[in-house]
């Protein structure tokens, strides 16, 4: 691998440009560190392909949050070259980014998942408020189907706010998923791995504002993140074993993190899975890797090689 020409692409035009960046400087860095030979590329859309050829690109590690990057597109860009790259395949991505499917295939398979409704665009007339409020009571969550970082998800609390909410989901998506609120612990499990992923220790998350949005997950300090997190080892396991259900669920592969909600009752809720996690300072993969001793530049490794199992 040390005598392939590796591209870490990175930035692209999506809404989590920012911190696509920051994952991608510091996957080439460690990438760099190792003696492999590196470069970061910012995806340009319209000439990406260019991009990959000009450069003389062998191998693609996939830092690109959200649109281009997570949904499928670049993956079958790549697969249509021939060029082999970090993650997830086409379907797997595009699943794990569509939070509606996401959830029926959740359900269908019996992995537990919050209640949720799907609304589109076309379904807001009426009296929206009245049949959330009816079905779902507050706190509710309200959330864009198609984004990641948080970024177009309310918790709301008091039913003046729903439709404010409502409107926020539909920047980012044609669809929004509406979903009970689960009152408990929040955790997350990083899965490193393809054919026999494993499931590193949980990560409890324990925002200083009591809500995990985006400037708790980005701004240093303003989160705790507890790992192991402080829960027995029977439902350790439980929850490890909902998360890699998940991952296996959609054929993931390489490194993904699953969210989980834990109730009162220590029953787990899988929310949602991470294909492209964040791999920034501040983020959950290299703690939970940290953990049980896989340094950052060493986790870059693993996930790279993972192109050529």
């Amino acid at each position: 691998m040390k005598n392939k020409k590796i591209a870490v692409v990175m930035g692209g035009p999506s809404a989590e440009r920012e911190v696509s960046l920051n994952t991608g400087g510091a996957i080439l860095g460690a990438l760099q560190e190792k003696g492999y030979q590196a470069i970061g590329i910012d995806l340009n859309p319209r000439n990406f392909v260019e991009q990959l050829k000009n450069n003389k690109i062998d191998v693609v590690f996939n830092a690109v949050h959200g649109l281009y990057g997570e949904d499928g597109l670049l993956q079958g860009t790549l697969d249509m070259l021939g060029i082999p790259y970090t993650g997830s395949g086409v379907l797997a991505s595009a699943a794990a980014m569509d939070k509606a499917v996401t959830k029926r295939l959740f359900v269908a398979a019996g992995i537990p998942t919050p209640r949720s409704r799907l609304y589109s665009k076309q379904e807001t007339g009426g009296d929206l408020l009245s049949e959330i409020q009816g079905e779902f009571g507050v706190p509710v969550v309200i959330k864009s189907a198609a984004q990641g970082s948080s970024i177009g998800v309310t918790i709301v609390e008091d039913p003046a706010d729903i439709d404010d909410a409502i409107t926020e989901a539909f920047k980012f998506s044609d669809h929004i998923v509406v979903e009970e609120f689960i009152n408990g612990k929040e955790l997350t499990v990083a899965i490193l791995g393809t054919d026999r992923p494993e499931a590193l220790p949980v990560i409890e998350i324990v925002p200083e504002s009591g809500r995990y949005d985006y400037r708790a997950k980005y701004t240093k300090g303003a989160t705790q993140y507890i790992v192991p997190a402080r829960l027995a080892v029977e439902t350790t396991g439980r929850v490890q074993q909902v998360a890699l259900a998940a991952y296996k669920l959609l054929n993931c592969r390489g490194i993904g993190r699953v969210d989980v909600m834990l109730d009162q009752s220590n029953h787990p809720y899988v929310l949602e899975i991470n294909t492209i996690p964040g791999m920034t300072a501040t983020s959950l993969v290299p703690k939970a890797a940290a953990a049980v001793g896989i340094h950052f530049a060493d986790l870059c490794e693993r996930i790279l090689l993972t192109t050529v199992d």
